[in-house]
This record gives structure tokens, C-alpha cells and sequence, in this order.
């Protein structure tokens, strides 16, 4: 029986491998996916129709589940915390993020939005009232050696931001990733309904958005189409409930989570290949600097962790 089980849990953890690494290959395309759209539609036009499609696909994978979501069973809460969530995403992440590719290569903007992690460090001291040690606080000097390098494109010299608007964007679309990320943590309700929820309050603030600017949604061509499909189906929906499939298979979720470091690697190959960007060196120096920042900060992280639970009276 013993034998059984054990071979049970190594077949789920390699279906948790499997899985996590088909999400990170589906999220390493959409850099290339996102700078290739907006040839063909505005970058907030795009946003309306990549989380209409994501609100459709996901609604039909939450609908064909065990715990399909029922307008009619939520509470006022339920509604209160999907409008918050909803508008720090899909509506203001993607929103700034979207507007970010347009301004700058999809190599920089997408390697400067990765620095999420640092800034949900940085969000956890007030707002979760932890404390950062200086391990943790070199760390994120690492991270953010990173984005300096790309930011003025290794030149430290003269400190020239080749574009201050496009790249304050793509790092304030970190901040509201963390944010959400934060209020998601808080949130138990269960993942894709929850999820759904808040891209049909995000698609209600977009509409709001085009009102209050006085435009209208325009309907994309075939390309345009094509493109806020994929958007919609590998970025907002069908991809997270690969990953979190993978969570739930794996034995070690720490194991899973750090393949995500895969993904901006394999996004830069996809960048040079599909949309011809020429890959500078500063943007591999500075992705291996945030990415290292980031990893050694969760290494501190654990280590802490250990000692915090080693000290308390039942340790």
C-alpha cells in the first residue's frame, strides 16, 4: 500500500513539472504577444478585448468545474472584494502594462515588470507590518541594480532614462500587480470564480474608461482578433488554472514556483524570434540581477522563517 502511494506522489509531481513548465512556456510568448497586437489595435482597445476573451475562456472552464461560480450564492463581501481586486487587475495592471509596450521594446518592459516581487517586499513592511532585515534589503539593492541597468540601458554614466514615461510605467505596473497580489493573498474564496469575478469588474471599469474619454470600442480586425484571443486565453485565463493544477499536484510547492524564473529567459528568445527585437546585453545583465535579487531575498525569507518557528515556545 506503501509502494502504491509512493508511486502515486512521484507520478503527481512530475504531472506538477509538466504543467507548470506548459504554463511558463505559455506566459513566456505573450511579451512577443502583446508588441505584436498593438501593430494592430491600440493598446487600451486591445486591454477591452484580451479580458473579454479571458472572461469568456476562464468562464467556461469555471462553469464546466465542481464549483462553478453562482452570481445568486455571493455575499455583499464577495462583490466588495472582487471590485477592489478587479480594478487593480485586470483593469490598472494591464492598463499601464499594455501602455508600457507600447512606449518601450517588449524586451525592457517586460523584464522591468518582473521586479513585482521586489515591490511586494517593499508593500509587506507597511501593509503586512513585516520587518526586512539587511539580507532581505541587499537583496532588493541586487533587484534593483537590474533595473537601473535597463532603465538607462547600462549607461551609468550620464543616468539617461531613454524614455522616464514608458519606463515608470512598467515598473508601476509592478506596483499594482504586488497590490493585487497582496489582496489576493487575504481572498480564500476559490481561484478561478474568484478570478472571474474580478476580470468582469475590470471589464466594467474599461467601459467606464472609454466613456469617460470619450471613445468608443472599436472591433478589431482578423489580426487584432487573433491577437486578444491569445492574449485573453495565455495570459489571463487558461494559463493560470494550468499553474494552479501544478500547485495542487506538486508535493513541493517552493519546487514549482521557482521554475517561474524560467519564463523571462525563454520570453527573450520569443522576443528576438517572433517579434525581430535585437536582445541587448544590458537586458540579460540586468533580468539575471532582479531575478537574483529575487531569489536570494526568498532564500533569506525561508531562512527566517525557520528561526521565527524554532523560537516559539512549541519549537
Amino acid at each position: 500500500m506503501n509502494y502504491f502511494c509512493l508511486m502515486q506522489k512521484v507520478k503527481n509531481q512530475k504531472r506538477a513539472y509538466l504543467l507548470a513548465l506548459l504554463a511558463i512556456l505559455f506566459w513566456s510568448t505573450i511579451s512577443s504577444a502583446l508588441k505584436i497586437t498593438l501593430r494592430y489595435m491600440a493598446f487600451d482597445q486591445m486591454l477591452l478585448w484580451s479580458v473579454l476573451s479571458g472572461i469568456i475562456f476562464l468562464g467556461i472552464i469555471n462553469q464546466s468545474g465542481i464549483n462553478a461560480l453562482k452570481l445568486k450564492h455571493l455575499s455583499k463581501r464577495d462583490y466588495f472584494s472582487s471590485a477592489i481586486m478587479g480594478f487593480f487587475s485586470p483593469f490598472m495592471y494591464y492598463l499601464i502594462l499594455f501602455k508600457a509596450y507600447d512606449l518601450l521594446e517588449a524586451q525592457i518592459a517586460g523584464v522591468l515588470n518582473y521586479s513585482w516581487p521586489i515591490v511586494l517586499v517593499l508593500l509587506s513592511v507597511p501593509m503586512l507590518k513585516q520587518k526586512i532585515s539587511y539580507k532581505s534589503l541587499l537583496a532588493i539593492i541586487i533587484s534593483f541594480l537590474g533595473i537601473l541597468l535597463i532603465s538607462t540601458r547600462g549607461n551609468f554614466e550620464t543616468f539617461h532614462v531613454l524614455d522616464p514615461l514608458g519606463v515608470s510605467l512598467a515598473i508601476g505596473s509592478a506596483l499594482f500587480w504586488a497590490l493585487y497580489w497582496i489582496f489576493n493573498m487575504r481572498d480564500q474564496r476559490e481561484d478561478t470564480g474568484k478570478i472571474l469575478l474580478n476580470m468582469i469588474f475590470g471589464f466594467i471599469y474599461m467601459l467606464i474608461y472609454f466613456l469617460v474619454r470619450g471613445k468608443e470600442p472599436v472591433f478589431p480586425d482578423l489580426k487584432g482578433i487573433i491577437g486578444s484571443l491569445y492574449i485573453g486565453l495565455f495570459e489571463m485565463s487558461f494559463t493560470y488554472v494550468i499553474w494552479l493544477k501544478a500547485l495542487n499536484y506538486s508535493k513541493n510547492v517552493v519546487r514549482v514556483s521557482n521554475l517561474i524564473y524560467l519564463s523571462p529567459f525563454i520570453a527573450l528568445f520569443w522576443i528576438q524570434e517572433a517579434v525581430g527585437e535585437t536582445i541587448h546585453l544590458f537586458t540579460i545583465a540586468g533580468l539575471v540581477l532582479i531575478v537574483l535579487g529575487i531569489i536570494l531575498q526568498q532564500i533569506v525569507q525561508r531562512q527566517e522563517d525557520r528561526l521565527d518557528l524554532k523560537s516559539t515556545p512549541d519549537g
